[in-house]
């Protein structure tokens, strides 16, 4: 089982929040972003190669954030590549709440815990 680490933050703390990410991590835990976070997934990119993070299972962000950014930023930002997958608020709910062995979801993940990080 794994942990899916939920992060809400903006560019001022996201380098705090992947270091509180690092404090419990393990291999096979998965991260999906939240709200304007996505926005930052190269700077992410860039602290995870400079933590102690390794083995990250699936990188998510959802649907509706993504469809804010401008197609010239999305385009930019290459997520097609740097992510696992888009989620809808259902499958999002479905992932955060059904932390049991029979849980399947998105890329069939399954969640012991889940952890938000919002600084």
């Amino acid at each position: 089982m794994a942990t899916l680490y939920q992060i809400h933050s903006t560019m001022d703390t996201l380098r705090r929040s992947v270091d509180e990410m690092s404090r419990t991590w393990r291999t096979g835990d998965s991260i999906l972003l939240l709200g304007t976070t996505v926005a930052f997934i190269s700077w992410l990119d860039a602290y995870l190669s400079d933590s102690e993070i390794q083995g990250i299972a699936d990188i998510y962000a959802l649907a509706d954030d993504v469809a804010q950014l401008s197609t010239n930023t999305s385009a930019k930002l290459n997520l097609e590549t740097k992510l696992s997958g888009l989620l809808t608020d259902a499958e999002w709910v479905n992932l955060t709440q059904n932390t049991n062995a029979s849980n399947t979801n998105a890329n069939n993940a399954e969640f012991d815990k889940v952890v938000t990080i919002a600084l």
